[in-house]
């Protein structure tokens, strides 16, 4: 059975890259020495790992990289650091049309 594994790297230009795989240590060495010219992180590198998930189930994997891919930075930032309070501050609805703002 495989593990799959939802990751987050930190570019070189301060951007982060969320990804899935099956082989962590053999995508790292993929996206370090840039073999496809057209990716995210090709310009970027070098890219650090801040942060990994392992998953026993493909499914639980995509859905939580589909879930991260749409946060902020600094929410990710707040993940890859285990910043709990952060991430679920930056997690509130700030919109002025949210229940907890009309009173």
């Amino acid at each position: 059975m495989f593990s799959y594994y939802v990751y987050i790297l930190l570019c070189s230009d301060g951007l982060t890259y969320t990804g899935i795989t099956n082989d962590i240590a053999r995508r790292l060495i993929e996206h370090q020495n840039g073999l496809n010219p057209n990716s995210f992180t090709f310009k970027r590198r070098p890219v650090k790992l801040i942060f990994k998930q392992e998953f026993n189930h493909v499914l639980e994997a995509i859905f939580f990289e589909k879930k991260i891919k749409k946060w902020s930075a600094k929410k990710k930032l707040a993940l890859a650091n285990g910043d709990f309070d952060l991430l679920q501050i930056l997690s509130e609805c700030r919109n002025a049309t949210h229940s907890k703002y009309n009173s």
